[in-house]
């Protein structure tokens, strides 16, 4: 099945006279003949440069949480804005936004910036301040956005030259970034005990801090082991370590106190982004009032033009009152409950070895192998080539989703029953016609 493409691709090929690639962003390169170019998006949909229309699962990955062009945030942004929108001083906006966020988080103290790369960013430098410590242990396909510190074995690291599972190597993921640098990281598989604890009490004087995703947002939302979470939380306590958890994507969309409530696992500090803005570029760094005390003016570095600008500030103060006042995220467990229930069924009927990892509001589709993965390297064992087919042919028939199995399929309050159903006759027809075969279930005499 083919659509029409002919302004995308003439637009692409303008984008790439002045932009590397055409992107902004590495992570939107399809390829020459495949990118796609965008250009307005309403609920649960959004349509490119040549009016095809696709129901958005990949919802600008993960910040999407109510519906694109949101009317009521949109509105308060757009009164907002009237009054000026950057004044290099706290503004009223900063504050109501900051009292609803520790509200909901749990969190005692709060500061904001744009970008979870920043969060994440500031995360590490409190925890290093506030223990006195450099070290800090990482999991194996865990991704805590584009700075150096973080950026190795990542989710586009090569399975087969991660090493010996007991001394994992540190794989980088770009050049241009000092390669000793990787020596502040220890490296580790996620949900491994008995290696955690090894390296614990190995590195125990070393360690600032354990940064972690909760969900592995980043490869097929692979679930974190209860015990091992709380084991993590135990050590990090008995060795006097701080405890990150990187919340940019679950952050509002696990529960209103993400995957901290969730889960029922206290971090001592959090990264935020994704879905507190429904898309406008918002984040914040927040944590106990004991770590967080150490972000004092002359002692740790804090700040940024446009941290808390009255644009990202009243998307995220819109956003985070209607999740906290309106059923917003019970509305999209059940949706997506339905919709991954779904999605097995029609793989299970077509005979495809499958699993569907994750939660309802972010989850992951893997092929070839029916048991779920429990760290990179089992993911790694699962037939992307497969998906990447399947990928092709729901892009082609209006559901849009990454061709790459790493990246989850998000839900938002937009994708109401209807959508849904919509979304699971495309599907089945993408199923049916990569792997051409299908059996319809009987149905019983009335």
């Amino acid at each position: 099945m083919s659509i029409n493409t002919t302004k995308t691709r003439q637009l692409f090929n303008q984008a790439k006279q002045y932009i590397p690639y055409g992107v902004n962003s590495n992570f939107r390169y399809w390829g020459d003949e495949e990118t796609p170019i965008m250009t307005r998006g309403a609920g649960a949909y959004v349509w490119d440069a040549d009016d095809n229309r696709f129901i958005d699962y990949r919802l600008g990955f993960g910040p999407i949480i109510l519906g694109h062009a949101h009317p009521e945030v949109n509105r308060r942004v757009a009164a907002a804005i009237q009054n000026g929108v950057l004044f290099a001083a706290t503004t009223p906006i900063e504050i109501e936004l900051a009292e609803r966020f520790t509200r909901m988080t749990g969190m005692d103290k709060v500061r904001l910036s744009n970008t979870g790369t920043e969060a994440n960013m500031h995360a590490l430098r409190i925890a290093r301040a506030y223990t006195g410590r450099e070290k800090f242990i990482k999991f194996e396909g865990n991704y805590h956005g584009n700075f150096d510190y973080v950026m190795f074995s990542g989710p586009t690291a090569k399975a087969e030259l991660l090493g010996p599972r007991s001394h994992p190597h540190r794989l980088r993921a770009t050049e241009g970034m000092p390669v000793a640098i990787r020596n502040y990281m220890i490296s580790l598989p996620y949900n491994d005990i008995d290696l955690l604890e090894r390296a614990m009490v190995e590195h125990s004087d070393e360690l600032a801090a354990v940064v972690l995703e909760p969900i592995m947002g980043n490869v097929a939302c692979i679930l974190p082991d209860l015990a091992w979470l709380r084991r993590v939380r135990q050590l990090c306590d008995e060795f006097g370590v701080v405890l990150i958890f990187d919340e940019v994507k679950t952050g509002f969309r696990l529960a209103k106190g993400g995957a901290q409530e969730y889960f029922g696992v206290k971090a001592d500090l959090a990264a935020y982004a994704k879905a507190m803005g429904n898309g406008f570029p918002v984040s914040a760094v927040a944590g106990r009032e004991e770590v967080m005390a150490v972000v004092e003016p002359g002692r740790v570095a804090h700040g940024g033009t446009y941290c808390g600008n009255v644009v990202a500030a009243t998307a995220a103060a819109a956003t985070l009152e209607i999740i906290e006042t309106q059923p917003v995220i019970e509305t999209i467990f059940a949706n997506g409950r339905q919709l991954m229930a779904g999605i097995d069924a029609i793989l299970s009927r077509a005979g495809v070895p499958h699993v569907v990892t994750g939660v309802p509001s972010m989850f992951s589709v893997l092929l070839g192998k029916d048991e779920p993965p429990t760290d990179y390297r089992s993911y790694s064992e699962f037939d992307a080539e497969m998906f990447g087919r399947l990928g092709a042919e729901l892009i082609h028939r209006g559901i849009l989703v990454d061709d790459d199995p790493r990246e989850p399929w998000f839900m938002s309050a937009s994708h109401d029953a209807a959508v849904i159903d919509e979304s699971l006759n495309l599907i089945e027809d993408a199923v049916t016609a990569v792997f051409g075969r299908r059996v319809r279930p009987q149905r019983l005499a009335a």
